[in-house]
C-alpha cells in the first residue's frame, strides 16, 4: 500500500461533519508518498488513531476483554459440560439432536464468534453418531458447519459485525433485522442438508463419503472411554444463566431503539429513574448511557463486569480468575494486533492521501450501477478476500473503509455491506484450509479436506446463492 502512495495521484473529498464523503467533490492535490518510517509507524497510528484514521484500539481492548471473559467461562467448563450432558442425555434419539446441536453452535457462532473451540467436540460427537449409523462426517457438520453458519449469519459478533461496523462508523446492532432472518434462514438450509446426508448414510453405510474408514471409526472412537458428566452442576448452572444475561444484555444495548421507534423510551426511563435514585444513583455509577445507545466502551464494560461475577458465581479463586482472564486474553492478542496492523493499512492510505482517489475510480465505476449489482459483487468480492485475509477481524479492518463508502454512491447501507462482508467470510470458513476450525476438525476425525469439499460442495452452491438473492432483495428494499 505504500508503493501504490509513490504511483497513484493523490486526492481528497469534502466530508460532512461525521466525516462521511460527500459524493461529486472529489479533488487532485499534492502527493504525499509514504516511506520505511510511515510503514513501521501505520500499525502504531492504526492502534492509536490520527486526525484522519480512527485508533483500532478500542476495538482490540473489547477482543482482548471478550477474550478474558470466554476465558474464565472455559474454566467453569459451563460450555463443554453442557454441550456433552445434553450429547448423553439424548443418546438415542440423535435424529432430534442434529438440529438442537447445530442451532446451539449456531448461536455462539453469531453471538461470540465460536469457532476453534468446537473442534473439542467432535471426538465426543463422532462415537454418537457412529454407533447410531451415521458417520464422522455428520459429527464434524454438527459443529463446524453449525459454528461457521452461525458466522455466516452474524447478529452481533464481534470479531466479524462489530469490527466492521465500527469501521465505518455505525452501530453494530444497525441491521440486526434482516441479520436475524439471515441467520434463520442459512441455518435452516444447513440442518437440512446434513439431516438429509445423515439419512442417506443411515439407510446404506455405502453413501458415505468416508465409508472405507467406518471399521476403524467404530474401533477407535466407539471404542474409546470419553468422560461426559450427565448434567451441569448447581454452580455451572449458576453460571449459564450469567453468560447468557450478558448477550442478552449486549444485545440490547446494541440496537437502536428509539431510533426505530420514537415512543419505545423504555431503556431511557429505567436509566434515568436509576441514575436519579438518592445514594443509589450514586452508588451505581454516573454517566451511565440508556441500552441502545452503548458502543464498544460500553460493551467492553459489560463483559469485564461479567468476567467478575461469574468469579463470584462459581466462587473462583483471584489466582485461578487472574490466570484464566490473562490466559483467555492472550488466546485473543493476535487477532487485537491483527486489527491493529490492518487499521495501518488505511492510515497509510490516508496520509498518502490516495483513499480519496480509490474512492473517486470507484464512484465513477459504480455511476448507474444498481444497488442489487452493487451488493452482489461486494460479497463476491469478499469470498477471495477472506482466503487472503483469514481473520475476519483483520479483512474488516483492512477493507471496509473503502468498500463501506463506495456503497453510498450505489444507494446501499453501511449495515448491509456489513452483512455481506461477513456472510462471505464465514462461508469460506467452511472450507479453507488455512482455517483452524477446519483442518482442526478433520483432522480429529481423519478426514481428508478433499473428501470434506466434496461433501459440502452443494452445500456451499446452495448458500452462495441465497446469500446473493438475500443481499439483492435486502437492497432492493434499502434495509
Amino acid at each position: 500500500m505504500a508503493v501504490l502512495t509513490w504511483l497513484i495521484p493523490a486526492g481528497q473529498y469534502e466530508t460532512t461533519r461525521a466525516g462521511n464523503v460527500i459524493a461529486g467533490t472529489y479533488q487532485s492535490r499534492a502527493n504525499s508518498p509514504q516511506g520505511l518510517w510511515n510503514i513501521f509507524e501505520a500499525p502504531i497510528k492504526g492502534m492509536l488513531g490520527t486526525k484522519t484514521t480512527d485508533g483500532a484500539i478500542s476495538v482490540s481492548l473489547f477482543i482482548l476483554v471478550i477474550g478474558g471473559f470466554l476465558g474464565v467461562t472455559t474454566k467453569t467448563r459451563m460450555l463443554d459440560d453442557g454441550i456433552g450432558s445434553v450429547v448423553k442425555k439424548y443418546a438415542g434419539q440423535e435424529k432430534v439432536l442434529i438440529p438442537f446441536l447445530m442451532t446451539l453452535f449456531a448461536i455462539g457462532g453469531s453471538t461470540f464468534g465460536m469457532g476453534e473451540e468446537t473442534i473439542a467436540f467432535v471426538p465426543i460427537l463422532i462415537p454418537i453418531m457412529v454407533r447410531v449409523g451415521y458417520d464422522s462426517i455428520t459429527a464434524i457438520s454438527i459443529s463446524l458447519i453449525g459454528s461457521q453458519v452461525g458466522c455466516i449469519g452474524s447478529t452481533v459478533n464481534p470479531f466479524a459485525t462489530g469490527v466492521a461496523s465500527e469501521t465505518i462508523h455505525i452501530s453494530p446492532g444497525i441491521g440486526i433485522g434482516s441479520r436475524l432472518i439471515f441467520f434463520i434462514c442459512v441455518l435452516v438450509i444447513s440442518i437440512l442438508y446434513v439431516m438429509h446426508y445423515a439419512t442417506k448414510v443411515k439407510k446404506d453405510p455405502e453413501n458415505s463419503y468416508v465409508f472405507e474408514r467406518r471399521q476403524r471409526d467404530l474401533k477407535e472412537f466407539v471404542d474409546k472411554d470419553h468422560e461426559v458428566v450427565d448434567q451441569l452442576s448447581p454452580k455451572q448452572r449458576h453460571v449459564l444463566v450469567a453468560f447468557i444475561l450478558i448477550f442478552v444484555i449486549m444485545i440490547c444495548s446494541l440496537i437502536p431503539w428509539t431510533s426505530l421507534n420514537s415512543k419505545f423510551t423504555i431503556f431511557d426511563d429505567f436509566t434515568h429513574w436509576l441514575t436519579h435514585v438518592p445514594f443509589l444513583g450514586d452508588f451505581v455509577g454516573t454517566n451511565i448511557l440508556p441500552l441502545g445507545n452503548w458502543y464498544f466502551t460500553e460493551i467492553t464494560t459489560l463483559f469485564l463486569i461479567g468476567s467478575v461475577l461469574i468469579m463470584f458465581i462459581f466462587k473462583m479463586s483471584e489466582t485461578d480468575f487472574i490466570n484464566s482472564f490473562m490466559s483467555g486474553m492472550g488466546d485473543m492478542l493476535d487477532v487485537a494486533m491483527i486489527v491493529a496492523v490492518a487499521r495501518g493499512i488505511q492510515v497509510v492510505m490516508n496520509d498518502g492521501n490516495i483513499t480519496a482517489t480509490i474512492l473517486h475510480a470507484g464512484e465513477t465505476g459504480l455511476q448507474g450501477l444498481s444497488s442489487g449489482v452493487f451488493i452482489a459483487l461486494t460479497y463476491i468480492f469478499y469470498i477471495p478476500m477472506s482466503f487472503l485475509i483469514p481473520s475476519s477481524s483483520g479483512c474488516a479492518a483492512a477493507t471496509m473503509g473503502i468498500i463501506g463508502p463506495l456503497g453510498k454512491f450505489s444507494g446501499v447501507s453501511g449495515s448491509l455491506v456489513v452483512t455481506a462482508f461477513q456472510s462471505a467470510s464465514g462461508f469460506v470458513n467452511l472450507v479453507t484450509p488455512t482455517s483452524a476450525i477446519v483442518m482442526g476438525s478433520l483432522a480429529v476425525a481423519h478426514v481428508g479436506i478433499g473428501t470434506w469439499l466434496k461433501y459440502i460442495g452443494k452445500l456451499m452452491l446452495i448458500l452462495f446463492v441465497f446469500s446473493i438473492v438475500f443481499l439483492v432483495i435486502c437492497s432492493m428494499l434499502k434495509l
